[in-house]
């Protein structure tokens, strides 16, 4: 989603507006742009597509000034050209956008009225234009922007520059997120703390409705309702370090590349490596274990992490789950069980759909459980207990090593659940969390052995429709393979369970469709996916299976191809069975031609509903 970054010092600020937007590049967008003060005047230069195209520019046309704000933008309202990228200005004002502006065309209508003239088709211009019309009232930068904060609905976070206001940078957040740099003689704001990291280690997060006069030597922070209010300074943990691709050629495939050390880091956190215990915290296994019920809500891959941790807790921890796509929840108003815990997966931590759902199972007192890759994230902060997934930054819109240190994590509370119900003894204790300790071993041989993927990635980027098919805890990999399809290589692509195609999509299937097929031989349910990929084949289907060894010589003559892994336990069958999938998506990707890293119109961290 946007990024935003604005700075009020002592230094240039283009160089600095740059190097923020290129730290905000992992959350997606498709244009962007940067304002400036200089000599009293708002200086603009913005571009469409990648940041690339903006430097370009700013060869060309250098913008001078300490006090400036810079923005990458994710297309809502208005399509993504130069005219629409932000910052939007009067000759008074300069806005940079997180967020929608719902009742944008009512304040659009009142101010054309006034004789305003609107030069894009968005949102954020009528901010600019309605902060210019309380100016011409006679109001200070201060008041002009307060009315108008006042009048806008929806979810947003905003900075703001005034021209012959060199010491002054305003801004606000109203649901989306906004933190505080505090330097030596200059300060700043971003969308968050990554952004400002080899700036400055002291941050501090707005909260929920607060506005902020950011200057030089100092911040003020106030509620919406005017009221001054401190928020901590915190060191934070992030790193200054800019994040490359190395030797890589994409940050989708170095970061499937990591796997194996992210996940370890992850798996160490949690398991002793001296004597092979899990360790989660007891406050958070006391609320697993008196819960009535575990409510997962996660959106797009990490919901599809949830679905594999909701077979772990109901089957081996015997948890009663109940599992919901964030954007859905809280509108069906569901009731909420006395004592019962909601577990929420982000990566980013800021995901809006994820945050209001989380904020409705407060309401209905619930224990807030969160699993967040980003530190100091809003969830977190907003959580009861969190638990953190060691992945690292992730740069590519699509995820890869988040998910698979989500389904990490949420193996790992799974299995710490079940001993402290007794639902496991300690002979099934040992085996699995030594199947968790294997995994990075087993990841790192199923990355390095790609060279069959790419082979068949030729063949699968013909298909117009690709169908994945899985059972058990691999029918939620088939979902979450399908979804990687879709987003980097923008082929139609569906995840069903296995047993559902005779219900409806074999319809679809003759010679031009690839099946993929998850099901290892040592699988109990194989033998009725085998039969499946019968029904498959005998209607002209070409499968790809994703299997074992056993698996593998069981169907050879059935499949067209083949992608063998070594022997898998069940239980960690989910993490391992979802890395060739993403492998299959990068490559077939490759063979399109696409933006593999940030696919068309997909954000990394979606801040709007």
């Amino acid at each position: 989603m946007c990024g935003i970054i604005g700075i009020v010092g002592e230094k240039e600020a283009t160089p600095l507006l740059v190097e923020g937007l290129k730290r905000l590049e992992y959350r997606g967008y498709d244009s962007s742009g940067i304002a400036t003060l200089s000599n009293g005047h708002i200086t603009r230069c913005r571009a469409k597509g990648k940041l690339a195209n903006l430097e370009k520019k700013l060869e060309k046309k250098s913008l001078e000034g300490t006090t400036g704000i810079g923005h990458t933008r994710w297309a809502t309202h208005g399509a993504p050209t130069e005219d629409n990228a932000h910052p939007h200005a009067t000759e008074k004002v300069a806005v940079v956008h997180n967020g929608i502006i719902e009742n944008y065309a009512t304040l659009k209508a009142e101010l054309e009225k006034l004789q305003c003239r609107f030069e894009t088709d968005t949102d954020t211009e009528v901010i600019a234009h309605l902060i210019t019309h309380y100016l011409k009232q006679g109001m200070s930068p201060q008041d002009a922007a307060n009315t108008a904060l006042d009048r806008l609905e929806g979810a947003f976070s905003l900075a703001i520059i005034f021209a012959g206001e060199h010491d002054l940078l305003i801004g606000a957040r109203h649901g989306t997120p906004l933190a505080i740099g505090y330097g030596e003689g200059e300060m700043y704001l971003a969308s968050d703390s990554y952004a400002l990291a080899p700036l400055t280690k002291k941050i501090c997060f707005l909260e929920d409705g607060d506005r902020v006069e950011v200057r030089r030597q100092s911040a003020k922070i106030y509620t919406n309702d005017n009221k001054p209010v401190t928020r901590e300074i915190r060191i934070t943990a992030q790193s200054g370090a800019n994040t490359g691709k190395g030797a890589y050629s994409h940050f989708m495939l170095k970061e499937i590349h990591e796997q194996p050390a992210v996940i370890g880091d992850t798996l160490n956190s949690f398991i002793n490596p001296s004597t092979g215990k899990i360790h989660i915290p007891e406050e958070i296994l006391t609320a697993l274990k008196k819960t009535p019920r575990l409510t997962l809500i996660a959106c797009g891959t990490a919901f599809y992490a949830c679905q594999v941790a909701k077979y772990w807790f109901e089957q081996i921890a015997r948890v009663p789950c109940e599992i919901d796509v964030a954007s859905e929840f809280r509108y069906r108003e569901a009731p909420m069980p006395k004592g019962g815990v909601a577990l929420f997966v982000s990566q980013s931590g800021e995901t809006l759909d994820t945050l209001e759902a989380l904020r409705y199972c407060k309401k209905q007192d619930q224990t807030i459980l969160s699993i967040v890759n980003t530190i100091e994230s809003t969830i977190e902060r907003e959580s009861d207990m969190v638990l953190h997934t060691l992945a690292g930054p992730e740069i590519a819109v699509a995820s890869t090593k988040a998910t698979t240190c989500q389904m990490a994590t949420l193996a790992c509370l799974a299995l710490a659940t079940a001993k402290i119900n007794g639902s496991i003894n300690a002979k099934q204790e040992q085996e699995m969390t030594m199947a968790l300790r294997h995994i990075p071993a087993t990841a790192a041989k199923i990355i390095s052995d790609d060279s069959a993927i790419k082979e068949i990635a030729q063949d699968i980027g013909k298909a117009a429709y690709v169908l994945y098919l899985g059972r058990g805890s691999l029918f939620p990999v088939a979902m979450e393979g399908a979804l990687k399809l879709k987003e980097v290589s923008y082929i139609y692509a569906e995840g069903y369970a296995a047993g559902e195609m005779k219900h409806g999509p074999i319809a679809l299937i003759d010679e031009n469709v690839p099946i993929v097929a998850l099901s290892p031989g040592s699988d109990p349910l194989f033998e009725k996916t085998a039969s499946n990929i019968q029904e498959a084949v005998a209607r002209g289907g070409k499968v790809l299976l994703i299997s074992d060894a056993e698996g593998a010589g069981k169907l050879s003559k059935l499949t067209k191809w083949n992608v063998e892994l070594g022997h898998v336990h069940p239980f960690v069958m989910p993490i391992l069975y979802t890395i060739p999938v993403q492998l299959l998506a990068y490559y077939v990707a490759i063979t399109k031609g696409t933006d593999v890293d940030q696919p068309r119109n997909l954000a990394k961290s979606v801040t709007v509903e």
